[in-house]
C-alpha cells in the first residue's frame, strides 16, 4: 500500500524551539548589561522595521547568505564536507570585478558576460578538493580550509597588482558603469540580483527535489555503499554536486560584487561559508526554506546593528543566538524524547494499517 508522504513536523518544531531558546538568552544578556533592557529589545526585535533602509539592509544581507546556503545544501548533501564555497564566492567576486574594471561591454551584455564567467570560475574552484581527494587521498576539509587562504591572497593580489586605486590604497578602481546591476529600490542597495536569486532558488528545488540528480545525490550522501552497488556512478554524482555548488557561491559572489559595489572592497576574506551551514541546517536541507533561514539571520544581524548603534549592547551577541541554535541542531538528543514517541506512534499506525490490510485479504 502507498503510504502519504507526512510533513516533518518534529524537524520544523525542533528548529522553532532552538531560535526560540536562543532568543530567550539574548533576552536575558540583553538585561543583564543594558542600561534600558527594554529599549535595546524593542531596537533588536523591531529595528529593522524602523525604516526603509533598516529593512532593506536585512533583504541586501540576505543575497549571499542564500547563494551560501544553496551551496552548501548541495555539497553536503553528497556527503563530502567541503568548505570551498569561500575560495569560490571570494575569487569570482575577483573576476567579476576585473571584468567590470577591464573589459567594456554593451549594458546587459556585459553584467551576463561577469556572472557567466564567476559561474564558471566558481565551479572548476568547487571541484578541486574533490580532484585532490582522488589522487592524494587528503581529507576534503582541510583542502578547502587551505584552499580559501591561497584564493583569497592571490585573488587580493591580483587586484592590488593590476587594478588598484592608487589614491586610496586598499580598493580598486571604480567598475565601469554598463557593470553593475543598478538598484531597485531608491534610497536602498538592495538590487536587481534579486530576481536572479529568486530563480536559482527555484531551480534548486526543481534539481533536487524533483529530478533524477537529486534523488541520487541523497543516495549517494546517506549511504555511498548502496548507492554503489545500485549501480550509481557515485564519482559523477558527487563531482555534479561539487561542482553546481561552486557554481552556485560563484554566482553569488558575482551578483553580490557587481550588485552591491561600484569598486572591488573585500580587503578581507569573505567567510560566507559558515552562515551557509547555519541557514541548511536551519532549512533543514530544503532548498524552498533556505531564503526563509537566510533572512531570519540577516534580519537578526540587522536588528543586532540598529540596537548597538543606539545603544550599550554590542552587535556580537548575535554570535551567541548562532552559537546556540547550532548547538541546539546539531545536538541529537535535543528533543530526542519526542522523535522517540513519534517514531513509535507512526510504527503503531503503520502496524495496524498492515494488519487491517492483511484481513482484508
Amino acid at each position: 500500500m502507498n503510504k502519504k508522504k507526512k510533513f516533518d513536523w518534529y524537524g520544523v518544531i525542533r528548529v522553532l524551539t532552538s531560535i526560540l531558546i536562543a532568543l530567550v538568552i539574548a533576552a536575558l544578556i540583553i538585561f543583564a548589561v543594558a542600561d534600558d533592557p527594554l529599549t535595546a529589545l524593542n531596537k533588536f526585535l523591531l529595528g529593522p522595521f524602523s525604516t526603509k533602509r533598516n529593512f532593506f539592509n536585512a533583504v541586501e544581507t540576505m543575497i549571499p547568505l542564500v547563494f551560501c546556503g544553496l551551496a552548501i545544501n548541495v555539497m553536503h548533501k553528497s556527503g563530502l564536507f567541503s568548505m570551498a564555497a569561500d575560495s569560490s564566492f571570494y575569487f569570482s567576486g575577483v573576476v567579476a570585478a576585473m571584468l567590470a574594471i577591464a573589459c567594456p561591454m554593451p549594458a546587459g551584455v556585459h553584467q551576463l558576460v561577469i556572472l557567466t564567467a564567476a559561474t564558471l570560475v566558481g565551479g572548476v574552484i568547487g571541484i578541486i578538493p574533490v580532484i585532490i581527494k582522488k589522487k592524494t587521498g587528503a581529507n576534503e576539509l582541510v583542502i578547502s580550509l587551505m584552499m580559501n587562504y591561497i584564493f583569497f591572497n592571490f585573488g587580493y593580489w591580483l587586484i592590488r597588482a593590476f587594478f588598484l586605486d592608487e589614491t586610496n590604497g586598499s580598493f580598486s578602481v571604480s567598475f565601469q558603469k554598463t557593470a553593475t546591476l543598478g538598484k531597485l529600490i531608491k534610497g536602498t542597495s538592495t538590487h536587481y540580483g534579486i530576481f536572479i536569486m529568486i530563480a536559482v532558488v527555484v531551480l534548486m528545488w526543481l534539481l533536487m527535489d524533483k529530478s533524477k540528480f537529486g534523488r541520487e545525490l541523497q543516495i549517494t550522501g546517506s549511504n555511498a555503499s548502496f548507492a554503489r552497488y545500485s549501480g550509481l556512478k557515485i564519482g559523477g554524482i558527487i563531482l555534479g554536486s561539487q561542482l553546481i555548488g561552486g557554481m552556485l557561491a560563484g554566482l553569488g559572489g558575482g551578483v553580490q560584487m557587481i550588485g552591491m559595489y561600484t569598486h572591488f572592497q573585500w580587503i578581507t576574506a569573505q567567510t560566507y561559508v559558515w552562515d551557509g551551514i547555519l541557514i541548511n541546517l536551519l532549512a533543514g536541507t530544503r532548498p524552498l526554506m533556505i531564503p526563509v533561514s537566510a533572512f531570519f539571520i540577516s534580519y537578526i544581524r540587522s536588528g543586532a546593528l540598529v540596537m548597538s548603534r543606539g545603544g550599550d549592547v554590542d552587535s556580537e551577541i548575535v554570535s551567541i543566538i548562532q552559537g546556540i541554535i547550532i548547538m541546539l541542531i546539531a545536538s541529537e538528543r535535543f528533543m530526542y524524547r519526542m522523535k522517540k514517541r513519534k517514531e513509535e506512534r507512526e510504527a503503531l499506525q503503520n502496524q495496524a494499517v498492515d494488519t487491517e490490510a492483511a484481513g482484508a485479504n
